[in-house]
């Protein structure tokens, strides 16, 4: 039984009201404080205390405050697990003891200027409770993960250390609890204590770091990407996919659309057609259809499908598994435009002119059947000659030809031509890695990207003739800073560039096409690529710089991209293209869908907010496939350490340079105390090292050898060094400036290493 309470001591819930109430964190200090308690009273206090800490009515927080219990701390640090559709913040407590699940609290911010909160970061806030809810106020924002540790464990002695995977934590840890696992073990791990004595404690094993499949766990877990559905939203996905395809469906089911992807897309959310257009008006001309799976009709506003793709922003796409927008039954099934099934879709009727430009558009609800899903290589082969397909002369040579006039409209318009490879990591079934190299460039994959090109051309042109909400892909041009950068960089070349000139894609082009072959090219086109700025969401029009283009939006991926979705709901809108409520096959009581696909009043006010969530989670995306690339081929490396290989520098700073393996990608360090006994000084203009004896030069773009000294699969790093050794330029003993071998009677003027 509960003790009675001393004399002078407040009751049970005098206590809980103070705490409730407090403005600021109440521990037993400021308990005793407030009730006047000294001497026995605040002994007496302490007992009471941890006797309704035992009753279950007050738990403590961090700093040894107390809050009621299945409340939340006055100031707790809050994870941000959902953004609403009015673009509010929902956060949940980090650390949270209750049986009873976490409340969602409302985070007030007092400013939507700078970077938005997004999904997975983490703030400091001070809490209270409003009516029946909970309303945070941020104080401070933290470090993602800041706490949580991503690593292997290691053993030293009767110790247990854990050895981080992120190449920017230099320390191991010591673990002062391993939670069951053990040496070798890949483990999330928290981290405890205060400096200089911070440790781990280990709060998930993940299994074996060195399994290939490892790799993109790594990346899931280092990144905090959403990759489980809860059971509710597979249920829902599920019912949705049931859904009758609606009344009002344009039939294209008659054409030979055909969908031309990679041979191992895990989803097929894009189809075109073309033929030459029989009306005279448009001689030379053509039509052409380009069909996206119709995702804005199975995921609707305000269903939790919805909220969690808008979580998650994108599909992230890694060697060996998919990290999908939304659930299989809608991403791999309903939504992918297979061949023979009848799917719905969102067709663009496009008018191309002889000359390439659009000069109409339409849109419609469609119900198209795909004639065939055809890998990029075998549609290749089939306009080369050296395949044979049924569907050749009827969809492929039509579509080829209607790509002739749509390439001479890109031409013309001179986007940026920058020769930028993708890495392909091949897998056998159990995992294992058969081979890494760039992936082909076809003429398959040009004539998609104009035809996609086209289509979200006319998206974002047809929402702007209905002065409509627009989700706008943006790409400013470079920044006077980096474009001054670029000019002193080129001046070492003996490249002027001027920095009045009005900037357009064309000029970089023409920069690029005066040095042809030469083998300058490769180290002044990642300079280029630097100055480039990065692309992102708004509903603000920047236009799209690298593309040439004045107004651009993403349409065509909405099975992965989230982007597009809301493109569609706006079209959808703008043209009242709503097919009315929606049937589930089999279903009793009626739709179990909401009602409209429409771009929501709410998502069109919010639209600033939701383009900086969508662009945060595409980086995200970004550097997580990234860094998994960069392990399979560390992990495909290793087997090749002390082999000699041709690479290219992609980087220099003062302390060495960065290069990376010839079609395979992955950078190294060359660090500059294995360059030699002399000194190399770092010049910023030319971002290079220079041997203030020999003359020798490193710098960005440039070939050469180097020898592999370590590779590391789950850091993802690599280490070379130059083929002859480590300090392989001995020095005359007492002289600072000649070298005792080579060149001796040459002038020391510059020479580029490995040409």
């Amino acid at each position: 039984m509960p003790r009675k309470n001393a004399p002078g001591l407040p009751s049970r819930q005098q206590i809980l009201d103070f705490i409730t109430s407090s403005d600021t964190p109440a521990g037993k200090r400021e308990i005793a404080r407030a009730f006047g308690l000294h001497g026995a009273d605040k002994i007496a206090l302490k007992a009471l205390l941890k006797d309704m800490a035992d009753e279950g009515l007050i738990d403590s927080a961090p700093g040894r405050a107390f809050h009621k219990m299945g409340g939340v701390p006055k100031v707790t640090v809050l994870r941000i697990v959902d953004i609403a559709d009015d673009g509010q913040a929902l956060a949940t407590p980090e650390s949270w003891h209750s049986d009873n699940p976490p409340p969602k609290l409302r985070v007030m911010e007092r400013s939507r200027r700078g970077s938005a909160l997004g999904v997975g970061d983490r703030i400091l806030a001070r809490t209270e409770e409003a009516g029946r809810g909970w309303i945070a106020h941020p104080m401070k924002r933290l470090a993602r993960g800041e706490e949580l540790v991503l690593g292997i464990l290691h053993q030293e002695g009767d110790r247990l250390w854990l050895k981080p995977v992120d190449k920017r934590e230099k320390r191991d840890l010591m673990v002062s609890d391993a939670g069951g696992a053990g040496p070798g073990d890949l483990v999330l791990a928290e981290k405890a204590g205060r400096p200089p004595r911070i440790t781990a404690r280990i709060s998930e094993r993940l299994g074996d770091p060195f399994q290939p499949r490892s790799f993109s766990l790594i990346a899931i877990h280092k990144f905090g990407i959403p990759d489980r559905f809860s059971e509710d939203m597979l249920e829902e996905a599920e019912t949705f996919a049931r859904l009758e395809l609606g009344e009002g469906r344009e039939d294209l089911r008659h054409l030979p659309i055909v969908a031309i992807d990679p041979a191992d897309a895990r989803d097929h959310d894009d189809a075109v057609w073309a033929a030459p257009d029989e009306d005279p008006a448009n001689a030379g001309g053509y039509r052409a259809i380009v069909a996206i799976a119709d995702v804005s009709f199975y995921v609707r506003p305000t269903s939790q499908l919805d909220r969690e793709a808008r979580k998650r922003g994108n599909s992230v796409y890694f060697p060996d598994r998919v990290v999908p927008m939304l659930p299989e039954a809608l991403s791999a099934d309903i939504c992918s435009l297979k061949q023979g099934e009848d799917r719905a879709a969102m067709a663009c009727h496009l008018t191309i002119s002889k000359d390439g430009k659009l000069t109409g558009w339409r849109f419609t609800r469609a119900l198209v059947r795909i004639a065939a899903n055809i890998a990029y290589e075998d549609a290749q082969a089939a306009i080369d000659g050296t395949l044979e397909h049924p569907l050749a002369d009827v969809a492929l040579k039509p579509l080829w030809a209607c790509w002739g006039v749509l390439s001479k409209a890109r031409d013309a318009r001179a986007p940026l031509d920058l020769d930028l490879p993708e890495r392909r990591v091949v897998l056998d079934e159990k995992g294992r890695i058969l081979s890494v190299a760039p992936r082909e460039r076809l003429d398959a994959h040009r004539l998609i990207e104009d035809y996609m090109i086209a289509a979200n051309v006319a998206a974002a042109k047809a929402l702007e003739a209905k002065k409509a909400p627009i989700m706008y892909r943006v790409h400013e041009p470079p920044s006077r800073d980096k474009l001054v950068a670029l000019k002193d960089y080129l001046k070492t070349f003996g490249i002027e560039f001027a920095l009045g000139q009005v900037v357009r894609p064309v000029t970089f082009n023409q920069i690029l096409g005066r040095l042809g072959d030469s083998d300058d090219r490769p180290r002044i086109m990642e300079q280029v690529l630097r100055t480039q700025t990065q692309a992102y969401y708004a509903p603000a029009n920047e236009g799209h710089f690298g593309l040439a283009l004045a107004s651009y939006a993403h349409f065509t991926s909405p099975i992965r991209r989230y982007a597009d979705l809301l493109v569609h709901r706006a079209l959808v809108a703008a043209y009242g293209l709503d097919l009315g409520k929606p049937v589930v096959k089999g279903a009793k009581g009626g739709p179990k869908a909401p009602p409209v696909t429409a771009l929501s009043a709410d998502d069109a006010a919010n639209m600033p907010r939701l383009g900086e969530t969508i662009s945060q989670a595409e980086r995200r995306a970004m550097e997580a496939e990234r860094e998994t690339i960069d392990r399979y081929v560390a992990a495909y490396l290793a087997t090749h350490v002390g082999d000699v290989l041709d690479t290219r520098i992609t980087g220099v700073k003062n302390f060495g340079f960065f290069a990376t393996v010839e079609g395979l990608g992955g950078d190294g360090l060359v660090p500059v105390s294995t360059l030699g006994a002399e000194h190399f000084r770092y010049d910023e203009a030319s971002q290079s090292l220079i041997g203030e004896q020999s003359g020798d030069v490193y710098a960005p773009g440039q070939k050469l050898r180097l020898r592999l000294a370590e590779a590391n699969p789950i850091t993802g790093s690599l280490l070379f060094e130059l083929p002859e050794g480590a300090n392989h330029m001995p020095m005359r003993r007492g002289g600072k400036g000649r070298r005792i071998m080579g060149r001796r009677g040459r002038p020391p003027g510059i020479r580029h290493k490995g040409r």
